[in-house]
């Protein structure tokens, strides 16, 4: 999943043969580690929402919950790759950084069995989760690793269809703010569902990116992803709507909490505009990789101003 986020480490071939031994900077192409903040980010907001507004956060809870989500994207990434490159997804005329899976630089099975491996280790730590947060957290789990899992994988994988950035909103951002809330304050405030959609909307923004650049190539394999149906221009006013509506919920969140320093996050939105006339005036094309990092960037950068401004004093609870 944002599939094209990660760039070439050092020392790793575009192409090689399937007989190259595996190493590390393979295995980092293929995890991607530089778009992690998508997955943890939320999880640090939704911990500074329940001690701002409720002065409540179980430290062991939140830390198991951002790990757990660090292995539910890299499993997924994982995934991704393995299954892209067996669907032919990846071929040469790709626009994105190379994929470790389709270069030959590691083994398709390998890869999987990795992915597994990862999603293992996040139902571990979601067992604990579960214990302490509940049936809420069971089924925000299972659905998490399903959906992770069907990204790319079985008969209709979410990848080749329009649904994907609805996907990364529901889960990078109302799921993982609104679980993270849950499991320190036992409740779900309105609020917390606009900060996490607020949070997602930038997630579904990476996405979107990535499918512009790569809707050619999509297109040949069958792909019939959001950035394909409704063409450049129109894919250019759903990115600045993704982009500026954050911010607009902000003013929500800012009436909900209104001692808050929730407006801290506004300082963002310069950023925000530049982007969106970055991608109104990129061509699809390499030159959105760029633009695609630098949409990750405004995530974090949106998810740390917010997160400072929810812990800063004066709080009330909504």
């Amino acid at each position: 999943m944002l599939r094209d986020q990660q760039l070439l480490p050092a020392g790793v071939p575009a192409r090689t043969s399937t007989s190259a031994q595996p190493n590390v900077s393979a295995w980092i192409l293929a995890a991607r580690p530089r778009t992690l903040s998508l997955s943890t980010a939320p999880v640090v907001v939704g911990a500074a929402l329940a001690w701002g507004t409720a002065q409540q956060i179980h430290w062991p809870a939140v830390s198991a919950a951002f790990v757990a989500s660090m292995f539910i994207q890299i499993g997924t990434n994982l995934h991704n790759d393995a299954a892209d490159s067996w669907r032919g997804g990846d071929g040469p005329d790709r626009l994105g950084p190379p994929r470790a899976t389709a270069s030959g630089v590691l083994d398709g099975a390998a890869v999987n069995r990795a992915a597994c491996g990862c999603f293992a280790v996040a139902a571990l730590l979601g067992a604990y989760l579960i214990w302490f947060g509940g049936w809420p957290i069971f089924w925000l789990g299972v659905a998490s690793i399903l959906s992770g899992w069907a990204y790319t994988g079985g008969p209709l994988p979410i990848a080749y269809t329009p649904l994907g950035e609805v996907f990364v909103v529901a889960f990078f951002g109302v799921g993982a703010v609104g679980g993270t809330y849950w499991l320190c304050a036992n409740t779900l405030p309105p609020v917390a569902i606009e900060a996490g959609l607020a949070v997602g909307l930038f997630t579904g923004a990476v996405l979107l990116v990535n499918n512009h650049r790569d809707a050619e190539a999509d297109a040949r394999v069958g792909r019939r992803t959001l950035a394909i149906i409704t063409g450049p221009v129109v894919t250019t006013w759903i990115y600045a709507a993704l982009m500026l509506s954050p911010f607009a919920l902000l003013l929500s969140i800012m009436q909900a909490l209104p001692r808050s320093c929730v407006w801290l996050a506004l300082l963002a939105l310069p950023l925000a505009g530049v982007l969106i006339y970055k991608f109104a005036r990129e061509p699809r094309g390499r030159g959105l990789n760029r633009i695609l990092v630098q949409t990750v960037m405004m995530q974090t950068l949106f998810c740390a101003l917010l997160a400072v401004g929810l812990v800063l004093p004066g709080q009330v609870s909504p």
